[in-house]
């Protein structure tokens, strides 16, 4: 009698199963929806590091004036081309103004577009927010945070 070399089918069948575990707990490990979360609050911090680098720019190059749509001591205004509909009270913005603030001409020259929220924001209404204190210190806040704290950065 021959023997064949092979294995059999309850071999095959485990182990399929335990790849198939495996698998499955490696799936559940990662959480590909809180990676894709911190990866757009990454994406959000990003931004509004840019939208801030450039309203720095155009202050040192226009001799310490602000962009138009914003002066020291101003109260917290959304970015945005709306003329309606920017009131913002999530991730650590209280934008009570109802037109949003338009820095897309001012800043042209040094954003190609005013970044805008890579989940819910339009260029009509970014979700990212600026407020400018009575010492002229710029802070811009993400305000469609997903994570567990608020993105604003200042100088």
């Amino acid at each position: 009698m021959k023997q064949k070399a092979g294995f059999t089918l309850i071999e095959l069948l485990v182990v399929i199963a335990i790849i198939a575990a495996l698998s499955i707990t490696i799936f559940v490990a990662l959480n590909p929806a809180k990676r894709l979360q911190d990866a757009r609050d990454d994406r959000r911090s990003t931004d509004a590091d840019s939208i801030l680098t450039a309203i720095h720019q155009y202050v040192i190059d226009n001799g310490s004036s602000y962009p138009t749509g914003l002066s020291a001591g101003m109260s917290e205004v959304q970015l945005g081309t709306g003329s309606s509909g920017c009131v913002i009270s999530s991730g650590g913005c209280n934008v009570v103004a109802a037109a949003c603030t338009d820095l897309t001409t001012p800043l042209v020259k040094y954003l190609k577009a005013i970044p805008f929220d890579p989940k819910n924001g339009t260029a009509v209404s970014t979700k990212y927010s600026v407020i400018v204190d009575s010492n002229g210190i710029v802070t811009v806040r993400a305000c469609g945070t997903e994570g567990s704290s608020n993105i604003s950065t200042s100088r």
